[in-house]
């Protein structure tokens, strides 16, 4: 058996290397009873064979992915899924030049795992994949730099360049990497945010190609003494005014009151121009870092948790990244797995927000600010 030590992380405590992985199911979960899934898949080595990325006009918001003829059949096989499991509906499919993303409803019970389903759907696509690529001469869109490659590759079946991209089987003709990605949407509010989310694909790939270098990860920023891992804008670390955002995580009346203060205090200064530099642990600076980014304010952000491969920020986020205003840092390594933030990680994040930040959020400030207002009255 491979030997997996624990190791001590500081600002973390002791922890076991964990491989990363999108393609882990839910533990506990029943794979064949009713439930609402978003099922993502990859092209083998992410080659961008479904689609291609085209705009009616020059705004990003007029993006769209245009099918290729392999594109197009694999939706008709997503799309013919209930043909042969009529447990299962579909609710949304959207084609991406390297993946696809859809929704489906397993209405009732299935006599078959959800995999089964999945592994069904990509049969019919491979046969769409050798008929149309493996056995035609007429090339499929690449991107550019990738068109020689990619035709060596396929000349070479098996070869060093397939392995390289991660290809486990490129010459057996599966379109789709091995494995696929579910979502399970069972909460308020999942499906319709999935619905969006899926619709904006086209958008944020536009936005991503648009501005590339505020969308890679650097695993190791240098800040000081510390090293991160990051993404977007990294020059508001040398912004003037760098402001850290700390709030007392209870609920007692006096602290609320000081909460809603800081808010409008740290939003006053972020529409004058400062960086607001937050670890977002307590609700307190998760409301204010929310506030920030709807008002469309500078953002340094410290997570816990760091970077998995092809990483794309969620949400809000994506748009705030993709304008400049936000950089995401995180000191320690990726992890699959939920966890709750230790009281030394509060303490460590705590201690990087002040060490970034030119003017530090101190006790007697929160006083003056208290004091001010309760003069004010």
């Amino acid at each position: 058996m491979k030997s997996n030590p624990a190791i001590y992380v500081e600002g973390v405590g002791w922890r076991r290397e964990c491989v990363a992985s999108l393609l882990r199911r839910l533990k506990g979960h029943d794979y064949q009873g009713r439930c609402i899934y978003m099922i993502t898949l990859c092209t083998e080595g992410r080659q961008p064979l479904l689609g291609r990325l085209m705009r009616r006009t020059a705004a990003v918001a007029s993006a769209y992915v245009e099918p290729t003829e392999l594109g197009s059949e694999v939706e008709c096989c997503w799309i013919e899924i209930p043909k042969y499991y009529p447990e299962v509906s579909v609710l949304a499919f959207q084609v991406m030049p390297d993946h696809i993303h859809g929704i489906l409803f397993v209405t009732h019970e299935m006599a078959v795992h959800l995999g089964k389903v999945i592994n069904g759907f990509k049969v019919g696509c491979n046969r769409a994949y050798r008929r149309l690529v493996l056995e035609s001469s007429e090339a499929m869109p690449q991107k550019p730099e990738q068109e020689d490659r990619i035709g060596r590759q396929r000349l070479a079946g098996s070869g060093e360049g397939a392995k390289q991209r991660g290809c486990k089987h490129p010459e057996h003709g599966m379109l789709f990497a091995p494995g696929y990605h579910d979502s399970v949407l069972r909460g308020k509010g999942q499906l319709e945010n999935m619905f969006r989310y899926i619709a904006d694909n086209p958008r944020r790939l536009a936005m991503k190609r648009d501005n590339p270098q505020l969308f890679r990860v650097v695993n190791s920023l240098k800040v000081g003494d510390r090293t991160f891992s990051a993404i977007g804008n990294q020059w508001l670390l040398e912004h003037p005014i760098r402001l850290q955002v700390r709030c007392h995580n209870n609920k007692t009346p006096e602290n609320l009151r000081l909460i809603a203060l800081q808010k409008e205090y740290f939003l006053a200064r972020g529409r004058e121009g400062g960086v607001l530099v937050s670890p977002c642990i307590s609700a307190g600076e998760k409301e204010i870092a929310r506030a920030a980014l709807e008002e469309k304010l500078p953002l340094i952000v410290l997570l816990e948790n760091g970077f998995p491969p092809l990483y794309k920020p969620p949400g809000q986020y994506f748009d705030a990244c993709c304008e400049g205003r936000l950089l995401m840092l995180a000191p320690w390594a990726y992890h699959h797995e939920r966890r709750t933030i230790s009281r030394e990680q509060c303490q460590a994040l705590n201690s990087m927000s002040a060490a970034l930040s030119n003017e530090v959020w101190t006790t007697a400030f929160e006083q003056e600010l208290l004091g001010y207002t309760s003069g004010e009255e």
